[in-house]
């Protein structure tokens, strides 16, 4: 299908961008054109003398770039896995401490078993225990006054107030109910002097456990002392050191996983980087080769360019794999190969750079090439010869070439000139696609300038001619 992008600027300088009609962020419009357009600039060269470059340059000739990225995507989950691991070691030591502390404590508390309620119980028969001697008088004074050993006792005197009403020569129905009430009164009397007697015989001072129980409270007492809580609050205490230590123990078990995590990413990055090595190593000749070729096309015969591989060692393995790239040139016979800083001059980096640029280009894996003057610094003989190189590479892949050779444009399939005009303080671009008449005025204009002359129309027409099929 055909995909439209498009940007529109306006005077103020603001833009918007547009997919087949559709609004979308410039951010978005960069990356889809990144993805169909590769844009080789005049200004290239000056990207050549960084090594990075020449490690990318290389990688989009020879390596799988599915190999590449999965090989760069283990390499992230490799580091991240990696920096926890030593994040994970770094609080080691830290973390054995308060396991340790934390082994102990649940330990003391487990021993402890405080059970529910516990606490509340033990206090309540404390003060049972403590005031044995104290509750046996009571509750034999409160027998006593109920029914023993006192002639006044309590049922004593209720028997003779019933007594003495059921004895009345005359019943009166008013005193009915007070009857009831005094005999009823009786039975429970009865029944709670019957339930003291029970308590007195069963309840006996008992030191031992009086002794057993205040140990037990002590001990419980200073334990939530060292735990900073209330006893009561002992058991949620256990709860809480045992599921810090659970978590102390899982982190040993995270350890155990993420260096068994770090061994397989490590195993799995080493292959494909070894496969990655392996295509660089066979590229990099291959590369050399066909751009050594192509600079003799170019009028430099004697210059030689090596793509040297580089062992990351002794530094960590990066995202690029175990190797970096770097391309070495020597442009006189019997000198070594040298970094392109120091040997090519200007006019042999653009060649170098437009030699690197046409091999490169037909391994792009996007269906449009843009050539922003890429044959500046060159001319006569060497500028046809870069004609050349774009129009067969034309006929391979969709080319945009701008450019200022009339050798170069003159061998184009399709041509365009570019035009500004001036009117009521503004400026206007245009860009005119032209007719076979008008191709050749303009190859003659770049040729010659302004004035044409027979001479100059008939070697336009042979330039533009001579390459159609």
């Amino acid at each position: 299908g055909v995909c439209i992008i498009r940007r529109v600027v306006n005077n103020d300088g603001r833009s918007k961008g547009y997919i087949n009609g559709s609004p979308v962020t410039l951010s978005s419009l960069k990356i889809l054109g990144e993805m169909l357009i590769d844009i080789h600039s005049q200004h290239e060269h000056q990207s050549l003398l960084r090594r990075s470059t020449h490690q990318r340059l290389l990688d989009d000739f020879c390596v799988e770039q599915n190999l590449l990225k999965e090989m760069q995507l283990l390499w992230k989950q490799w580091q991240q896995n990696f920096h926890k691991l030593q994040e994970i070691c770094t609080q080691s030591e830290e973390h054995t401490a308060q396991s340790q502390l934390l082994a102990y404590q649940l330990n003391e508390l487990e021993e402890l078993a405080v059970g529910p309620n516990e606490i509340k119980n033990l206090e309540a028969e404390y003060k049972i225990l403590s005031h044995a001697d104290e509750t046996t008088l009571s509750v034999q004074a409160a027998l006593d006054l109920c029914s023993e050993n006192n002639e006044q006792n309590a049922s004593s005197l209720l028997n003779q107030a019933l007594t003495t009403l059921r004895d009345l020569p005359q019943k009166n129905n008013d005193l009915s109910d007070v009857i009831t009430l005094l005999a009823s009164a009786e039975v429970q009397l009865d029944e709670a002097a019957s339930d003291l007697r029970i308590f007195n015989d069963k309840f006996e001072a008992d030191p031992e456990r009086l002794e057993k129980v205040n140990v037990r409270l002590n001990d419980l007492h200073t334990i939530a002392r060292k735990h900073k809580v209330q006893p009561a609050e002992l058991e949620k205490i256990t709860y809480s050191v045992r599921e810090q230590l659970s978590r102390f123990q899982n982190k040993d078990a995270e350890l155990e996983k993420v260096q068994a995590n770090d061994q397989v990413l490590r195993e799995r990055y080493q292959k494909l980087a070894g496969k990655i090595s392996s295509q660089r190593s066979r590229g990099a000749i291959k590369l050399a080769k066909q751009v050594n070729h192509q600079l003799q096309q170019l009028g430099m015969p004697h210059a030689v360019i090596e793509v040297q591989l580089s062992s990351a060692e002794p530094e960590p393995p990066s995202i690029n794999g175990f190797e970096t790239a770097e391309f070495q040139v020597s442009t006189n016979p019997g000198q070594p190969p040298k970094q392109l800083k120091k040997i090519a001059s200007g006019g042999e980096l653009s060649r170098i750079s437009l030699a690197i640029q046409v091999i490169t280009a037909k391994t792009s894996q996007t269906s449009s090439l843009v050539f922003d003057e890429v044959d500046v610094g060159v001319g006569g003989g060497i500028a046809k010869v870069v004609g050349q190189l774009l129009r067969k590479l034309g006929e391979k892949t969709q080319i945009l070439c701008v450019t200022h050779q009339a050798q170069v444009a003159g061998q184009g399939h399709h041509h365009f000139v570019v035009s500004k005009t001036s009117k009521s303080n503004s400026t206007q671009t245009h860009i005119d696609k032209l007719s076979g008449n008008e191709k050749v005025r303009e190859v003659a204009r770049m040729l010659g300038g302004a004035e044409f002359s027979d001479e100059s129309l008939a070697h336009a027409e042979q330039m533009v001619t001579s390459h159609q099929a």
